[in-house]
């Protein structure tokens, strides 16, 4: 019996192991994920993608998309490449911008794309750029873009900043619709359920406007939706005070620490003579009275709360969203596994630290790509160690 086993080994060795599991750890980094957008033009849907360094897209590699019932299956429902791709460059600084069409008969709502530029493995890995096909994303005939009409790629603004519509069809009338802010954090991984107490499930629209799909708009401070026409087709727009998602005044550096902080000390801050002064004298404390590490430490806070606003901030600023709460005070996570409805976020590195959180989407109107942590009373010990870290000038992210 043992000899006819050893001989199975021999002879199959590969079907014995699983392939790793997919992670999708890269796109929770800034500076390597490949944004996303689409369009519908017809019977298509036009991708656009921006890859942040155009350098990459110089090798002569076609771009290669794949369809998948979802994003832990391993065979592909299709495989197409893009071809001509220089063509089809638009440089963006050190970026650069593609789009082209799919036809709206290969896609199907539920599945996921992978789109890379590189040899056709890259493609199906956790790297390359992937999108859920949500209705909304096979419906929506209308992108956000910049003041110079190159697509936004994103769905937050800060207060005054010029942005437009591009819609694809006649000229269509643009309904916005708007609704008040919310500053509400997110609570720490270990809270029972209703900590935050009871939240309203709508919100009460503020007032509303029309203007013409092509006109170039500025907008004050709020939560938007964006309708086209007559039709249901609507899209959610966060708006902020300041630069956002940079920090610029104290009080927008005051609140983060929400999660480092009692909140006597946070009103501490808040009132003193010179807020910006007291948060300086914050890190120093924490920092032990080193200047260095003081600013290690601010660099590397508040550069996760910046980067957690741009990845996470759609019906509220990313740094208060659950996946905003783990990022700013554990980091970007090490591996990310994504199956239906769900996200696993995995740390390991850190023996005290380490641990696996799960978020279950929760999609809305003003935010389709939402995830809500599970909380669970075992993460305490765990939360409060990687506090303690940050209390105690520890924490610090390599490479900033």
């Amino acid at each position: 019996m043992k000899t006819y086993l050893l001989l199975l080994l021999l002879i199959f060795p590969l079907s014995l192991h699983a392939a790793p599991r997919r992670d999708f750890a890269t796109q929770y980094r800034p500076e390597r994920r490949i944004q996303v957008d689409t369009r519908r033009e017809g019977d298509s849907v036009r991708v656009y993608l921006r890859f942040p360094d155009r350098n990459l897209l110089r090798r002569g590699f076609p771009l290669h998309v794949v369809a998948w019932t979802d994003y832990d299956t391993r065979r592909p429902l299709w495989q197409d490449t893009v071809r001509q791709l220089s063509r089809r460059l638009r440089p963006d600084g050190p970026a650069a911008r593609v789009d082209f069409c799919l036809p709206l008969s290969k896609l199907r709502a539920g599945q996921v794309l992978s789109m890379a530029v590189g040899p056709a493995e890259e493609a199906v890995s956790g790297d390359a750029a992937w999108l859920e096909l949500r209705p909304e994303y096979l419906a929506r005939t209308f992108i956000l873009t910049d003041s110079l009409n190159q697509p936004l790629m994103r769905r937050y603004l800060h207060a005054r900043e010029v942005f437009g519509v591009s819609a694809y069809g006649p000229d269509q009338r643009l309904t916005v619709y708007r609704y008040p802010l919310s500053s509400l954090a997110a609570a720490p991984p270990m809270a029972a359920a209703g900590i935050q107490g009871a939240q309203s499930r709508t919100l009460s629209m503020q007032d509303s406007a029309q203007f013409r799909a092509d006109q170039l708009l500025k907008l004050p401070a709020g939560l938007f939706l964006l309708r086209m026409g007559g039709t249901r087709l609507r899209s959610g727009l966060l708006v902020e005070d300041n630069q956002f998602p940079e920090l610029t005044t104290a009080d927008e550096l005051i609140a983060p620490l929400i999660y480092l902080t009692t909140s006597q000390e946070r009103k501490k801050l808040f009132d003193a003579p010179d807020p910006k002064k007291a948060v300086d004298q914050f890190w120093l404390t924490v920092a032990s009275n080193s200047q260095p590490i003081a600013r290690q430490l601010i660099r590397t806070y508040y550069g996760r709360t910046m980067e957690a606003s741009q990845l996470f901030s759609a019906h509220k600023a990313g740094w208060l969203t659950d996946r905003g709460l783990l990022y700013l005070v554990l980091g970007p996570p090490e591996s990310v596994y994504r199956e239906a409805g769900t996200e696993r976020w995995v740390y390991r590195t850190d023996v005290e630290r380490s641990g696996t959180f799960v978020f279950r989407a929760k999609p809305s109107t003003f935010a389709p790509d939402n995830y809500e942590l599970v909380r669970r009373p075992e993460y305490e010990q765990l939360w409060y160690a990687a506090v303690e870290q940050w209390r105690k000038g520890r924490t610090a992210q390599p490479g900033r």
